[in-house]
């Protein structure tokens, strides 16, 4: 991905859950360094995804501890994190949405 929108968002998730920290950054890299078409791209790198629909796809954190969502232009390499949370507070939103 050219472009993840915003790391500031991870980097004020991590403040808050710091065991979250050197996850998030190896997720950033990889994410930085991808040039994925479709959703499959990624289901071949990252196989626990799950993809929805509107180009949303819910990435694991730390071995399902934590759930980061987010919507992707292909054509563009842009990634929107839409949300990063614990588990419960991802149970609590509606991802499809958010």
């Amino acid at each position: 991905m050219k472009r993840i929108l915003s790391k500031r968002t991870i980097k004020e998730f991590w403040f808050k859950h710091p065991d979250s920290k050197d996850y998030l950054e190896t997720w950033y890299e990889t994410v930085r360094g991808a040039n994925w078409q479709n959703p499959n791209d990624i289901k071949d790198f990252y196989s626990t995804i799950s993809i929805l629909k509107d180009s949303r796809v819910v990435f694991n954190i730390k071995g399902n501890h934590y759930r980061l969502v987010a919507k992707i232009n292909y054509e563009k390499q842009w990634l929107f994190i839409r949300f990063i949370g614990t588990h419960k507070d991802y149970d609590e939103i509606d991802a499809n949405t958010i």
